[in-house]
């Protein structure tokens, strides 16, 4: 009759699954580039009249501004459940020009909660404004469902390209969304919300 694992092999067992599923849902999710400025660019933004791009019963999206971008994938949160999942199932925290550069990530720590995007830092890497106006939350709003689904299996790291409108939404009675028309500002408001017509990754491992 085999004799039964000891606690220690248990042990290292549960630690060996728990490495795995790290690996396989998360360490997956992010992708690390050389280092380097990968977006040079700032984003293109043309003004126009506000014009409607969608329209269902009580929902309004109204485009503001023609919209195109590169930009290092900072990080990425999916939302089901609150009120504007319907339009805009993701947000993308997006970095450009100095803000592309992995070392300069790497100094830097990211995360996003509540339709927020928070870093902070020790020992700043470049200076705090900078950081401000060359990375962004943007709540992305997919125009058709090919967009949506390149959008949700975006990976951080990754570099990606995107053109599309800024533009307000009126969601239901109760919420409007009113995007930022610079990329100077932060604190409540500041999250450009983007109406999304085409994506592409355009550097990944």
């Amino acid at each position: 009759m085999p004799r039964p694992l000891s606690w220690v092999i248990k042990l290292v067992f549960t630690l060996v699954l728990i490495g795995g599923v790290y690996v396989l849902f998360i360490h997956e999710d992010r992708v690390v580039l050389p280092p380097g400025v990968r977006v040079p660019d700032e984003p293109v933004q043309v003004n126009i009249d506000p014009l409607v791009v969608y329209q269902d019963g009580e929902n309004w999206v109204t485009a503001l501004a023609e919209f195109s971008m590169q930009a290092k994938v900072l990080g990425r949160e999916r939302y089901r459940n609150d009120t504007p999942a319907e339009l805009s199932p993701i947000d993308l925290a997006l970095g450009w020009q100095r803000m592309s550069d992995q070392r300069v990530v790497d100094q830097i720590s990211i995360s996003q909660r509540g339709r927020w995007y928070h870093w902070r830092t020790r020992n700043a890497p470049i200076p705090l404004r900078e950081i401000e106006q060359c990375s962004a939350n943007f709540h992305m709003l997919p125009a058709n469902g090919r967009v949506r689904e390149a959008l949700l299996a975006v990976r951080t790291g990754e570099i990606i390209a995107f053109t599309g409108y800024l533009v307000d939404a009126q969601i239901g009675e109760d919420w409007l969304w009113e995007t930022p028309m610079t990329r100077d500002d932060t604190g409540d408001g500041a999250c450009e919300i983007v109406w999304v017509q085409t994506f592409e990754v355009v550097e990944t491992e």
